[in-house]
């Protein structure tokens, strides 16, 4: 029989782009979620997609279902809301504050399409540059953070792990290796945001172990950051998302960092009373959903 689930399978496979991607946005494992295709496709006695095309491309069949999931899932996930609405009375305010500053090249579609499902939430960004936002939700000044997770007074809600990379102006010293060590930054003038250090994953997990000897300069804005790099006042370790663009038009070259690359988490952290509002679970929803089909070398953790 077709579920609502096998849907919901197909209308993320197609988001997501690959049967990885598309497990971690359903929260399934690869093996289940392949196991879950074959029955369907076992079901209608073909298959659904082609394996090998890149992004996915759907039989007939597939495209049939998917169309059917276009008409079904929006009433459906609409109807859920309007549920919520009437039994949690779900309207107020969702103040957003970030720890990651670069978020904000993902997070403003991210919010349009949050205004589009909840249009009765008050949805805004906690102005000004803030060195501890987990005050903000203690204060109440703010209802979410993203970034790091605060502790047990807060519950956190887990987004996606993207690789970090060092950023350096085209004719940096170190421009020619492959990938960065802890040695390589010695001497180096590191260009962050102007956080605590033991905020900042390339101090915290690679510099301050090997006693690596750097100096610190810092800047509020990405764009100011990356123009300190090309002009070759020191360098940065960023985001994969952040630094795309400027990468591909060879404004500045990115190297990874180790062996294994440089890899940080990224969650929402909200007060133990905003934790079971419909519209913060839905929130956290969107974000996944938006970032999984569009930030390349993400991956989102369940």
């Amino acid at each position: 029989m077709l579920e609502i689930r096998h849907l919901r399978t197909l209308s993320a496979l197609r988001s997501a782009g690959s049967l990885v991607r598309a497990a971690q946005l359903l929260n399934l494992t690869q093996s289940a979620l392949s196991h879950q295709i074959k029955l369907l496709e076992d079901r209608y006695g073909g298959p659904l997609f082609e394996r090998k095309s890149v992004p996915i491309g759907f039989t007939a069949t597939g495209a049939r279902l998917l169309k059917l999931a276009d008409l079904l899932l929006p009433e459906i996930e609409a109807a859920e809301r309007e549920v919520a609405r009437l039994m949690q009375g779900d309207s107020g305010q969702l103040r957003v504050a970030l720890e990651c500053h670069t978020c904000f090249d993902w997070l403003m579609p991210v919010m349009d399409e949050f205004r589009k499902r909840w249009p009765e939430v008050e949805i805004d960004l906690v102005s000004g540059f803030h060195s501890e936002p987990a005050d903000l939700l203690r204060s109440g000044e703010a209802d979410l953070v993203i970034g790091s997770p605060y502790g047990p007074e807060f519950t956190t809600f887990p987004l996606f792990r993207f690789e970090i990379l060092t950023v350096m102006a085209q004719k940096h010293r170190l421009a020619g290796q492959r990938r960065l060590r802890a040695a390589d930054f010695e001497g180096e003038t590191l260009i962050t945001y102007p956080v605590p250090e033991e905020r900042i994953d390339l101090i915290r997990e690679v510099l301050k172990p090997a006693g690596v000897a750097f100096q610190r300069r810092t800047a509020e804005l990405t764009v100011a950051v990356l123009q300190l790099v090309a002009s070759r006042r020191g360098i940065a370790a960023l985001p994969n998302w952040a630094i795309k663009n400027y990468v591909d038009y060879d404004y500045v070259i990115a190297r990874p960092i180790g062996e294994q690359g440089l890899w940080s988490d990224l969650y929402v952290s909200v007060p133990e009373a905003q934790k079971q509002r419909a519209y913060v679970l839905d929130f956290v929803n969107v974000i996944r959903e938006q970032c999984a089909a569009s930030l390349d070398g993400i991956k989102l953790l369940s």
